[in-house]
């Protein structure tokens, strides 16, 4: 099932928006396995935004770094560590995907803000496929508090803190919150989730907030 993305910018922090994630979002492996025993979890409402938008909580963010590509991202609360793929936009306008066979690669949306540079950046993958769980299948198990870090081409690695962790029905996606533009360096991370219908696949998305926190 195709999820189609259109693309928009705002000055000064290159986003997309989008109604859902992007392809594979049709359960691939649960269709194959018999469905609902290994549906991927699913964020509680206790990890969702408590204010307007939690900016910074109790953490304050670090300073802005200059744009680097980046080459790696680690979630060590749900055991990510993958490489990463950049992403463009396809002749229809929807956001590229990883390939569906190389189940821990995720990709980051490349024409976009770079993560750790002011601005809001995009880092999306595969929640599972036809063999099974890929990277980012526990993504709704996230916690607020925990640690994502992305390491970046010049060398930095980019510490992002989590902010909230929800899941949004593909027909009401909050494309502005989820994509708008940052005045400061946040992070989204997303895979598919929301529920899950053997007939129509996932119904929607899983959304990881997260700001920087630290780099080293």
């Amino acid at each position: 099932m195709r999820r189609r993305f259109r693309r928009i910018r705002s000055p000064g922090n290159a986003a997309i928006a989008a109604v859902t994630v992007f392809a594979l979002c049709s359960g691939m492996w649960l269709l194959s396995s018999g469905a609902g025993t290994h549906a991927p979890p699913q964020p509680s409402a206790a990890q969702a935004h408590t204010g307007r938008y939690d900016r910074g909580g109790a953490r304050t963010a670090a300073p802005a770094l200059p744009p680097s590509p980046p080459d790696r991202v680690r979630i060590p609360a749900i055991g990510v560590d993958a490489p990463l793929t950049g992403l463009g936009l396809t002749a229809t306008g929807s956001l590229e995907v990883p390939p569906a066979g190389r189940k821990n690669l995720a990709g980051w949306y490349e024409a976009g803000t770079t993560p750790g540079e002011t601005g809001t950046a995009i880092i999306a993958g595969h929640v599972d496929n036809a063999d099974g769980p890929a990277v980012f299948y526990s993504l709704g198990a996230l916690r607020k508090g925990s640690t994502i870090e992305v390491d970046r081409r010049d060398g930095g690695v980019a510490v992002f803190t989590v902010d909230a962790v929800e899941a949004y029905d593909a027909q009401v996606f909050p494309d502005a919150k989820v994509y708008g533009a940052a005045t400061r360096p946040e992070l989204r991370v997303i895979t598919c989730g929301g529920g899950y219908s053997r007939t129509t696949g996932y119904q929607g998305n899983v959304v990881v907030y997260a700001h920087l926190t630290g780099s080293r």
